[in-house]
């Protein structure tokens, strides 16, 4: 399955994730599936908004901003 090709209207945020999402709360979980990962050290291109904002700042200890 080849990977989507990121929309380059505007800005992006390239996201990893660094931490397990195992033995964190339900509202943590569901935000990682929000986002588009699905396993650990798992890289996604997502568009730089403040609701992609607020989700990384839900989370920031499992995933980080690689790039913006």
């Amino acid at each position: 399955m080849a990977p989507r090709a990121a929309k380059k209207k505007g800005k992006t945020l390239e996201l990893v994730q660094v931490r397990s999402g195992i033995c964190t709360p339900e509202n943590h979980k569901r935000t990682l599936k929000a986002l588009g990962f699905s396993r650990l050290n798992q890289k996604v291109t997502r568009p730089d908004n403040p609701a992609i904002r607020g989700m990384v700042d839900t989370i920031p200890h499992l995933v980080r901003i690689v790039s913006e």
